[in-house]
């Protein structure tokens, strides 16, 4: 045998071996992608059959025929042809599921950029629920640990829902309250979701976790570290998903950090306009759904902010603790709780000794209410000008209760010019996106709160006793009488 033939053998003996090493080494690797959850092998269903070959054939090329898709949906929407887009987005996260990239931006387009190109609010309400969907029923269950998702959802119930920045904001928000009052209600019965006894009760604890997607504990769980919530809102579902990211999230610092923040911003703004219902309506509608504050709120915000402060002392969330105490204190004050305001006020001057310049040094509460709310009224924030104009209302009836109906009459009257002043105010500005309810309806849904006993705003005597100065239907046997009016200089209950 020459040797030029042994050479040969020999290199072709090394070959099988390195060939035999490589596939174990290769089913190893195998192994380790599986358990890391990196394999990208899943057919794609519902493409059609040349598409669904082609993936299966090319393999790793997948993320080449993504890219293609993904320039020809954008093509398709700057046509208009959302539908065609749609479809595609479907085989873009079917071909990249684990790409968290192709999730934020298909859900963003869905509830933001192709929802504005509809003038019909159900259209809009249409694609911003698409946008949720596909991030709740699809992107997360695939990328459980992926923190950006659980942030983009929780931004789209903060933001493209909970906020005023669209026209259609208040369709998305009454079609959101009268889901969840099928299943949640406003304060849900978590007892009755984890343990469901009757049909309605287990069909409503399926649909909360099959259709929603979501854990009667961890809803309870929120509701006692931030609420109450009515979870009716999509404030308490911004909290929710956010909190659940945090849980399960096994991203960096830096993208846990931003589901913090959404639960902080999104609780803020629960306090300011997180009340919308009485705990007794049942049937929501156009005619009975408006926000208001959930000042119930306040003691867990401030307890939040104090948190913040402790444990990221170089972000400066002092400045915005006092700018919160210094809003949230007039609105507590013109809603009735002028105890509580007090006791907020002090917590203020107290904890911040530079709260007011110099010349204000001296206020007092009622001085600086008034001045806030007189610089509230000249503008045209829609959340200041309906806070204050319940909180009028209330000061109103209760008036009426203490038998100084000239004074209710003034509220009345007042409530009329800041309603008036906000609309001459408001002038070109959109009607839709920042209108406000009928004045009489405004205050036909403050009474109701007030009368309903289950939200314990007045005892049973006082709820009486406005019956009767109303002209209304009175359940009480015997003839009420003005009941006592409450001192105010205690601190509130569960305050710090």
């Amino acid at each position: 045998m020459t040797k030029s033939r042994i050479y040969k053998i020999a290199l072709v003996g090394i070959a099988i071996v390195l060939f035999c090493v490589s596939a174990q080494m290769q089913n190893f690797l195998n192994q380790e992608r599986g358990q890391l959850g990196l394999t990208r092998l899943t057919p794609l269903e519902n493409a059609p059959p040349l598409l669904a070959f082609t993936t299966v054939a090319l393999g790793g090329f997948r993320g080449l025929i993504a890219n293609a898709l993904w320039m020809r949906a954008n093509d398709l929407q700057n046509d208009d042809k959302y539908f065609e887009m749609a479809q595609l987005a479907d085989w873009i996260v079917a071909l990249e599921p684990h790409f968290t990239q192709v999730w934020l931006v298909q859900s963003w387009n869905m509830a933001y950029n192709i929802s504005v190109k509809f003038k019909e609010p159900e259209d809009r309400w249409h694609w911003v629920r698409r946008g949720i969907t596909l991030l709740r029923d699809q992107g997360i269950p695939l990328n459980p640990n992926e923190a950006l998702l659980y942030r983009e959802l929780s931004w789209l119930f903060q933001h493209k829902m909970g906020q005023n920045l669209d026209d259609a904001h208040l369709t998305y928000k009454l079609h959101w309250a009268q889901e969840m009052q099928d299943v949640l209600g406003g304060r849900p019965n978590i007892e009755a979701l984890e343990h469901p006894k009757t049909p309605e009760e287990k069909e409503r604890a399926r649909k909360l976790r099959e259709v929603y997607k979501m854990d009667p504990e961890i809803i309870q769980s929120v509701d006692n570290e931030y609420g109450p919530f009515d979870w009716r809102l999509p404030d308490a579902h911004a909290i929710y998903w956010a909190e659940v990211g945090r849980r399960k999230s096994k991203s960096s610092a830096v993208d846990n950090d931003t589901l913090r923040r959404c639960v902080f911003q999104s609780q803020r703004m629960a306090l300011f306009r997180g009340g919308a219902l009485s705990p007794s309506v049942t049937n929501v509608t156009a005619q009975n759904f408006m926000l208001w504050p959930n000042l119930d709120l306040m003691p867990k915000m401030n307890a939040s902010f104090v948190k913040m402060i402790e444990e990221q002392p170089n972000l400066n969330f002092q400045n915005a603790h006092k700018n919160f105490l210094k809003e949230a204190i007039p609105l507590l004050y013109v809603n009735g709780r002028v105890k509580e305001a007090a006791y907020w006020f002090n917590y203020l001057k107290t904890t911040y000794t530079n709260a007011f310049v110099m010349r204000q040094a001296g206020i007092s509460l009622d001085d600086y209410v008034l001045g806030i709310v007189a610089e509230n009224n000249n503008e045209t924030d829609q959340n200041q000008v309906m806070d204050n104009i319940t909180g009028i209302f209330l000061q109103e009836f209760q008036c009426l209760i203490r038998d100084n109906d000239e004074e209710a009459e003034n509220c009345d009257l007042l409530a009329k010019k800041i309603y008036d002043h906000y609309y001459y105010k408001l002038g070109k500005i959109s009607d839709v996106r920042l209108a406000l309810k009928p004045l009489k309806e405004i205050k036909q849904r403050v009474l109701d709160q007030l009368l309903d006993p289950k939200t314990q705003m007045m005892d049973p005597a006082a709820q009486n006793y406005l019956r009767t100065k109303l002209g209304l239907k009175n359940p009480a046997t015997t003839t009420p009488v003005p009941p006592e009016v409450e001192a105010t200089s205690s601190p509130p209950t569960n305050s710090p």
